[in-house]
């Protein structure tokens, strides 16, 4: 299943977006993450997306993503143990 990072994307809270994995997990084998460079991401890659995710309602350094998506893959995890996650 292919996920675009894309500024256009749909928004999700962090409890969204956990739902939002664990549902993918129980539908699909691999889940695959693809952010665009300094230009962004083809159109072609945006179109065989199954999902678009906007990551924050700015346009973000695609270094700066790849960091906001660890972070939200490692608070999503958490939330999906039943962990607390805010500090």
């Amino acid at each position: 299943t292919l996920i675009a990072c894309d500024e256009r994307g749909i928004t999700m809270t962090s409890s969204r977006f956990a739902s939002f994995l664990q549902e993918a997990r129980e539908h699909a084998r691999d889940l695959a993450f693809v952010i665009g460079g300094a230009y962004g991401l083809a159109e072609s890659v945006r179109d065989r997306a199954q999902t678009r995710l906007a990551l924050a309602p700015w346009t973000l350094p695609h270094e700066l993503a790849r960091l906001v998506l660890a972070e939200q893959l490692y608070r999503a995890g958490t939330i999906i143990r039943g962990e607390p996650y805010h500090k």
